[in-house]
């Protein structure tokens, strides 16, 4: 660990002890997805003391992430996620390894990011069908790799109370649609994860939208966009927080 690093973590040290904070910098992290809830987690993690991280997510800076996503400000707007968080995490430790990509998590590229050699992998995707693809994957891997945890987060949209935020093994929680929608495909399927995992998710039952979302058409007209849920930087954040906390929980406890 360099003298830089030692300061910025002097206060992680002092709780979690030398060993468990060199543990944490040696733990290799890949989170898909870097949008209201993937964003603070990634923020969470570096400054919790995880070197090695791989941000994966396609999307660029939209003037409607502003209200909820770490990296999106107006002075960010149409630069790519992955770019934008990567600089700002090296912010907080110009020593990490930040490797950000640029793509999607689907069926046809999951072979491609090696998940095996991650000792944590998260998810904080949107689509419903990747999402699912990746959960069987990551699964899949977490029961033949021991050395694996996997972690998802369910649905942080439509929520406005944080005191309702909650974790728990994905066939036990309660109230989630889109926790709900994923135990369905799985059912219907009949093809079932084969390993427990632990998911962040709201027991507050899901709000209605009170109107539509509003993007740009990239010729400075906007536009109504369909099928978009509000959500708020507070409920995100505290999902985005959670999954990291459990990475370090985890890892403390060995």
């Amino acid at each position: 660990m360099t003298e830089q690093e030692k300061g910025i973590y002097n206060r992680s040290e002092l709780l979690l002890g030398v060993s468990v904070l060199e543990n944490i910098r040696q733990k290799r992290v890949i989170l898909f997805g870097v949008g209201g809830v993937g964003s603070w987690c990634a923020e969470s993690l570096v400054r919790n003391g995880i070197r090695h991280l791989t941000l994966v997510d396609s999307d660029r800076v939209c003037i409607t992430n502003c209200n909820r996503q770490l990296m999106a400000t107006t002075k960010t707007i149409g630069k790519m996620k992955v770019d934008v968080l990567r600089e700002r995490l090296l912010e907080i430790n110009p020593h990490a390894e930040i490797q950000a990509l640029q793509t999607i998590y689907n069926e046809e590229t999951a072979d491609d990011f090696q998940l095996e050699n991650y000792d944590f992998i998260i998810d904080a995707i949107d689509s419903l069908k990747d999402k699912a693809h990746l959960i069987q994957k990551a699964c899949h891997l977490a029961h033949v790799h021991k050395h694996i945890t996997f972690l998802s987060s369910m649905g942080a949209a439509l929520h406005l109370d944080p005191t309702q935020v909650r974790v728990a093994e994905f066939w036990k929680i309660k109230g989630d649609p889109l926790a709900r929608a994923l135990r369905n495909k799985f059912k219907r399927a009949k093809d079932f994860p084969e390993s427990k995992f632990l998911c962040v998710y709201s027991e507050e039952k899901p709000l209605d939208n009170q109107g539509a979302e509003l993007v740009s058409d990239g010729s400075g007209s906007m536009f109504i966009k369909g099928q978009t849920n509000g959500s708020l930087s507070h409920v995100t954040g505290i999902f985005g927080f959670t999954l990291a906390g459990l990475v370090i929980k985890k890892i403390k406890e060995g």
